[in-house]
């Protein structure tokens, strides 16, 4: 019971860390993007993936961890995957509508799904796929307005939301298949991140916004904006291998839409965002939705637990059944030798 209560506890201290870094990394990120004009989202992206790595090298060196070594090939292609991924997210928000973007980030949670019920035959019971219908419909509600289509940006969603299912299925199967901790996996895994966005993103990021990122002016306000950013992220890429980890892609792709009806909600309130009555209706199902698939988890997993206890208590009864049976045996055999015995 101590070990599932601890379990507990840090799959909810990982979801709160991951919620409260996102929502602040977002907060900022617009801050930097909209109102100080720095528009390069795949540079930044590579800048926090190796501000991430520097911090757990110093981290490792002071061993706060212990570092596992994992297949070079492994590390290298599952790097590379992630990277392209976050780059193909930023070409599909850059070649569609806001609108269609936000339909290729609903669209992971039932490609993920499939993928897991196809190549690892896992099951989602119908009470977790309605759960997580209601919760798709209410952020398509609270979030979605324009929906404009083009072959281009349509190939690159259906890329982002190909590499993304993948990348993070994998992150989940690698840690629990080579018995690696998410601060391990993205201790190996970040370089290679960030190298590739590195090498790509100024390219990608000239395309998208036809400014260089080299000759952008850099204010001490930005600089210092990029700086927190970057702090901000070292939690933020931490607790996405932590929740990945702990629980699932899908459960992590759940928490990402309350991140979008938070951060919709703090827009309102801090920003003075437009806000309707859709997308408070939006916001509330969706929370309802997940609010559902928050408890059919909870209820599966009781009902798991409950099952391993009493496959554990039959187990014990059948082996405490045949030492009884063992012992008198043995004991018998030692009456009739005894009684032998005393015959002769």
């Amino acid at each position: 019971m101590g070990e599932i209560s601890s379990f507990q506890l840090g799959v909810i201290g990982a979801l709160f860390l991951s919620v409260a870094s996102s929502v602040s990394i977002v907060i900022c990120n617009k801050a930097l993007m909209s109102n100080l004009g720095f528009p390069f989202a795949t540079t930044l992206t590579s800048w926090h993936l190796m501000v991430t790595y520097c911090t757990l090298h110093v981290a490792h060196r002071l061993n706060l961890f212990e570092s596992k070594p994992i297949d070079t090939k492994t590390v290298v292609l599952f790097g590379m995957l992630n990277g392209i991924s976050i780059g193909f997210l930023n070409l599909s928000l850059g070649f569609n509508s806001v609108g269609f973007y936000q339909m290729t980030k609903l669209a992971i949670i039932p490609f993920t799904v499939m993928l897991e019920t196809i190549f690892l035959k896992k099951q989602f019971s119908s009470k977790i796929r309605l759960s997580l219908f209601l919760l798709l419909v209410g952020v398509g509600i609270a979030s979605i307005t324009d929906l404009q289509l083009n072959f281009l940006g349509t190939v690159l969603s259906l890329l982002a939301i190909i590499t993304t299912c993948v990348g993070q299925i994998l992150t989940n199967t690698i840690q629990k298949r080579l018995s690696v901790s998410s601060t391990q996996l993205l201790y190996q895994s970040a370089p290679f991140q960030a190298a590739i966005l590195f090498v790509s993103g100024p390219f990608l990021d000239q395309c998208l916004t036809k400014k260089n990122v080299f000759a952008y002016k850099y204010s001490p306000v930005v600089l210092a904006f990029i700086i927190l950013s970057c702090l901000i992220s070292v939690s933020v890429n931490f607790s996405t291998f932590l929740v990945i980890g702990k629980t699932s892609p899908v459960t992590y792709q759940v928490l990402g839409h309350l991140k979008t009806c938070l951060v919709l909600g703090f827009g309102y309130t801090l920003l003075h965002d437009p806000f309707t009555e859709r997308n408070l209706i939006g916001i509330l199902i969706a929370i309802g939705g997940m609010g559902l698939y928050s408890y059919f988890c909870t209820q599966e997993t009781k009902k798991k637990q409950g099952d391993l206890t009493l496959g554990s208590q039959i187990k014990d009864k059948e082996t405490a059944a045949l030492l009884a049976g063992v012992l008198q045996d043995k004991e018998n055999h030692e009456v009739k030798k005894s009684n032998k015995d005393s015959l002769v």
